[in-house]
């Protein structure tokens, strides 16, 4: 069975008012999207609910991060359940930023989508290499033990809850993306490790998105690649180009 195209819009700290977040929102509302592809976007965690309730339909909303608690005394975090509870379908896990400046380990992040997938919620899992890992020849490595923490914590039936969303660390925000070879190589070395430390049928299920300065003039060509499944969007999900990216695979 075909992979159905994924396209994500990560909002991260942005917008920084609730106009642009309205905005935001009507220029979505108002677009001419591609209904064979599966559109999630990710406001602030202050948007969530809102945008949830003013945004299309066909348009799913995800939390940027949870926690693995239930409740309790953990400030600024937000839980699984809380998500479920307020209608929330996905959770964004193991970004870069969160690795890197918020020092998650891949043990914290198999944590995390452990809880979240326990509660029933979706997950766009990020991998991703760093600009000396890929320099030294690591990426698969680095790609195969960051899928590792959570391969060991998953059963095979809960991959058909993850997006593996593959983030090359030195191609978010800085302009720089990577070439349809080196996305390709990268997404084909995913996809042969789960084949290996899952199953087959869930290689070739599990959809592989990218991420990494992804905007309407590389889209079209990123999205015939044929293990690039759709894409994770940064800032270009804050302008209007977002919907000729939901709509690569139309033009």
């Amino acid at each position: 069975m075909a992979r159905q195209f994924f396209v994500g819009g990560n909002f991260k700290m942005n917008p920084v008012t609730r106009k642009d977040k309205v905005a935001l929102v009507k220029l979505l509302n108002e677009a001419d999207l591609d209904p064979a592809t599966e559109v999630v976007v990710s406001p602030p965690a202050l948007y969530l609910i809102p945008v949830k309730e003013s945004i299309r339909k066909d348009i799913k909303v995800a939390a940027q991060n949870c926690y693995f608690k239930d409740s309790g005394a953990f400030t600024g975090e937000i839980s699984p359940g809380q998500l479920v509870d307020s209608d929330i379908p996905y959770v964004i896990l193991g970004h870069s930023e969160r690795r890197t400046l918020f020092h998650e380990s891949s043990e914290v992040v198999a944590q995390k989508t452990r809880a979240a997938l326990d509660k029933g919620l979706s997950i766009i899992l990020c991998i991703g290499e760093t600009l000396k890992e890929r320099e030294a020849g690591e990426t698969a490595k680095v790609c195969e033990e960051q899928l590792k923490a959570v391969v060991n914590v998953l059963k095979e039936s809960d991959w058909g809850k993850i997006v593996v969303a593959y983030e090359p660390v030195w191609a978010i925000g800085t302009g720089k993306v990577a070439t349809p070879q080196q996305a390709q190589e990268a997404h084909k070395d995913i996809r042969s490790y789960l084949s290996k430390a899952v199953s087959s049928a869930v290689a070739e299920s599990t959809r592989i998105i990218y991420g990494g300065s992804v905007n309407a003039a590389n889209c079209k060509e990123l999205s015939t690649l044929p293990d690039v499944d759709g894409f994770l969007v940064g800032g270009a999900s804050l302008k209007p180009e977002f919907v000729q990216i939901v709509n690569s695979k139309k033009l």
